[in-house]
């Protein structure tokens, strides 16, 4: 179909845009400007530093996370010193700790300037000491050219006070342990389950809900109110299934490494689940529009909801990308940027395809036809059929199908018979010469007194009017209007209008024009001949 064929083509603008700016970088002449100074460890922003700790947490690469440590890392004793605090923290965040999800962190530079800390510091989680849970810090500075994020000063000292068994350090950092991921396989399975068995419980409750609904409600397949909760009960369950996996992991005594880690990604299956619900959504309003306008026989309509169906869910997709790569990590800004590049060259590459999807918008937003109409577009003249997305189909007279693009649709200009509400009565009635002048009276009377008897002729501005000595008749013209929009009932008032004004002619003697040919002789030679053309009435 074009619209999708058109999505394609943006698409691969789109990567063709991507891979403009990625070349670019490939080769120093292509950018004037220096490169923006950027940390060696990611910890820039509160999102990214908390992310590269837990990167660092969970290979045991506690030399590393030593540098998201705020401790001076210019001699070997406070580089072991930050790589205890690394350990004591796994630890404490293992054994009740939490974190905040990962699209909950700011992704900003500035971290979050709305909550009532300092603007160099950032909560980002919480952390189990004895009976107390204490908040965990991220504090930032300058280092060289750019602003770090590291965990705070605050926090350090209360790991350094913590009592933190040496068991227990030792059973986290155990080269015995099964661990998958940075984790124990039976922290992930023990997360896994809880998540599995909250999908299938909601699952459950809402096969049941529907179970009901139908036993309750008899027929209630064809209800509206049916089709709108089988399309949200899947989706919702699968979104309140994470809103309880969210709520119970962090309460789990298991491995921050993997409660962060599925966290992180449970908010993308949340996300993801929000727009399954979204898109069933739309399907199911569009669904129940469509089958009110075939009711209504407004079938031109239904192009309308189907063009906005499309692009809703478009537009929905291509948000739900931007939203998923940026849960990766992935930067999007150099994409957006590319989509208004591709933009440019989709405008100049699919002209005709844009023109015609704004030429079916304005006709369908319009009206200037309907289905079912008989007009005439240009030099086509007859039946309307369908007023698609990219064209209207028109059946002629001759019974042919004319395919007009709506571009040049939208741009001709257009004459719709079946909007009119009154059909024009406007015939020349021609009576014989030789009548007299009274005769001609009463003719010009029984027309218009035909036509205001007649229930089927519109009584305003009705004139009959006795208007020339023609060459072959006298003439009498009539301007009135016939009611009703229908094409048939007009012309059977018509017809009956004519012959009445035949019969009452007949009744009183007035004979209408015929035509006639005289010839005179004189002396056997035929003089020129002197033709009458008597036209009757129409």
């Amino acid at each position: 179909m074009p619209i999708f064929r058109l999505f394609r083509f943006a698409l691969l603008t789109l990567l063709l845009g991507l891979a403009v700016p990625a070349q670019a970088q490939l080769t120093p002449a292509a950018s004037s400007s220096p490169a923006a100074p950027s940390d060696p460890y990611g910890r820039e922003t509160p999102r990214s530093s908390v992310a590269g700790l837990i990167q660092a947490l969970a290979g045991r690469d506690y030399e590393r996370a030593a540098h998201f440590m705020s401790v001076r890392m210019d001699n070997a004793r406070l580089t072991n010193g930050a790589e205890e605090l690394a350990r004591r923290l796994q630890v404490l965040l293992d054994k009740g700790g939490t974190l905040r999800p990962f699209g909950a962190l700011s992704n900003q530079p500035v971290g979050d300037l709305g909550d009532d800390l300092p603007f160099n510091r950032e909560q980002v989680g919480t952390m189990k000491v004895g009976e107390d849970k204490v908040p965990v810090m991220l504090a930032s500075s300058q280092q060289g050219q750019v602003v770090v994020w590291r965990v705070a000063p605050e926090t350090l000292q209360i790991l350094a006070k913590a009592d933190v068994p040496r068991e227990q350090a030792a059973a986290s950092t155990s080269p015995d342990a099964w661990i998958v991921g940075g984790a124990p396989v039976s922290d992930w399975l023990t997360l896994l389950g809880l998540a599995a068995v909250s999908f299938a419980a909601f699952r459950l409750l809402a096969a049941l809900i529907l179970l009901v609904v139908r036993k309750v409600i008899p027929r209630c397949q064809d209800s509206a109110f049916y089709r709108f909760l089988a399309a949200a009960l899947p989706p919702l369950s699968l979104f309140l299934s994470i809103m309880i996996f969210f709520m119970w992991a962090n309460r789990l005594p298991v491995a921050i490494v993997a409660r962060q880690t599925l966290l992180r990604y449970g908010g993308t299956v949340a996300l993801v689940a929000l727009v399954w619900f979204a898109l069933r959504l739309i399907d199911a309003i569009a669904d129940l529009a469509t089958r009110r306008l075939h009711h209504y026989q407004r079938r031109q309509v239904i192009s309308v909801v189907n063009l906005l169906r499309r692009g809703a869910k478009l537009l929905l997709l291509a948000f739900t990308v931007v939203g998923v790569l940026d849960t990766f990590g992935i930067n999007v800004t150099t994409g957006i940027a590319a989509l208004g590049i591709g933009g440019i060259a989709l405008a100049l590459g699919a002209q005709k395809t844009v023109e015609n999807l704004v030429g079916s918008v304005t006709v369908i937003a319009d009206q200037p036809v309907q289905v079912g109409d008989f007009c005439k577009v240009g030099d086509v003249a007859g039946t309307v059929e369908d007023v698609g997305i990219r064209s209207t189909r028109i059946r002629t007279n001759d019974r042919t199908l004319v395919t007009i693009p709506n571009g040049d649709f939208a741009a001709r200009q257009i004459e719709n018979f079946a909007t009119r509400d009154r059909f024009l009565f406007n015939p020349t009635i021609g009576i014989a010469y030789g009548l007299p002048a009274a005769k001609v009276r009463e003719a010009v009377d029984i027309v218009r007194q035909t036509l205001l008897d007649h229930d089927g002729v519109i009584s305003d501005g009705v004139r009959a009017t006795f208007t020339n000595f023609a060459d072959s008749a006298l003439t009498i013209d009539v301007w009135s209007y016939l009611a009703g929009p229908d094409y048939n009932q007009a012309m059977a008032a018509r017809q009956e209008v004519l012959l009445s004004i035949m019969e009452q002619f007949e009744a009183v003697g007035i004979t209408l024009a015929q035509p006639t040919r005289s010839v005179m002789v004189q002396g056997g030679v035929p003089l020129p001949a002197a033709e009458t053309e008597q036209q009757p009435a129409t």
